[in-house]
C-alpha cells in the first residue's frame, strides 16, 4: 500500500498538525495533501445546496474536484462542525478513501488528518499524532479566525466547549475514530513553539529512517 515514503501526520483540531505537516512536506520535499480539506469540501458543498450535514453527504462526496478545495470558505465555524458530521458517515470516508491514497502512493507524501495512520495509510513508515489541551486549541482556532480580538471569560468556554463536541464527535464515531496508531509517536504541543514541535518530528524521523 504504501510504496513511497509517507509520513502520516494525525490529531485533533487546531493541535498544530498542518503546520508541522507544511514544513515537513517543504523539509523533506514531499507533496503534501490535507484532508481535512477534503470532508470541509464536502460540508460545503452540501451546505451549498441547502441540504443538512447529516444527508446527500456521499452525493457530493463522489462530486468533488480540485477547485472544491481551494475556496477561501472552508476554515469557517459552520463548516467546521459540518465537516465533523459529514466526516462520520461511512459512504464519505468511503467514496475519499482511495483518492487518498493514491496521493502518497507512488511519490510519497505528507498527510494529515484524523485517520491516518490508523487506516489511510497503515502501514506508513512514519506516524506522529499531534494534540495539545482543549483550552490551547480553542485559542489557537479563535485566532487563526479573528486575528487580533482577545478569546477570554465566557467566549473562551464557549470555544473550549466547541472544541470538545468536536473532539467526541470524531473520537467516538464508528468508522475511523480519531485515536493515535499504536506505533505513533504522539506529541503535545502545549507549550511548544512550531519550530521546536518540528524539531522533534524530524528526530523521530531520522531515526525511522536510519
Amino acid at each position: 500500500m504504501t510504496a513511497g515514503f509517507v509520513i502520516a501526520v494525525d490529531g485533533p483540531a487546531a493541535a498544530g498538525k498542518g503546520t508541522l505537516a507544511r514544513a515537513l512536506a517543504d523539509a523533506y520535499s514531499l507533496p503534501y495533501l490535507d484532508t481535512g480539506l477534503l470532508y470541509r469540501a464536502v460540508a460545503r458543498r452540501v451546505l451549498d445546496a441547502g441540504l443538512r450535514p447529516e444527508d446527500a453527504a456521499e452525493e457530493a462526496a463522489l462530486r468533488l474536484v480540485p477547485e472544491d478545495m481551494q475556496r477561501n470558505d472552508l476554515r469557517v465555524p459552520e463548516v467546521d462542525r459540518a465537516a465533523s458530521i459529514v466526516a462520520a458517515q461511512p459512504a464519505v470516508r468511503a467514496a475519499l478513501l482511495e483518492r487518498q491514497r493514491v496521493f502518497g502512493r507512488e511519490g510519497g507524501a505528507v498527510v494529515d488528518g484524523r485517520d491516518i495512520g490508523t487506516v489511510v495509510f497503515p502501514d506508513a513508515p512514519v506516524k506522529l499524532f499531534i494534540t495539545a489541551s482543549s483550552q490551547i486549541r480553542a485559542m489557537r482556532r479563535h485566532n487563526q479566525l479573528n486575528v487580533g480580538v482577545e478569546l477570554e471569560g465566557a467566549a473562551l468556554e464557549a470555544a473550549i466547549a466547541e472544541i470538545e463536541s468536536r473532539d467526541t464527535r470524531d473520537s467516538q464515531r464508528d468508522v475511523a475514530p480519531l485515536c493515535p496508531a499504536d506505533d505513533a509517536l504522539t506529541i503535545n504541543t502545549d507549550g511548544m513553539s512550531a519550530a521546536e514541535v518540528f524539531q522533534k518530528a524530524c528526530d523521530y524521523i531520522a531515526l525511522r529512517r536510519s
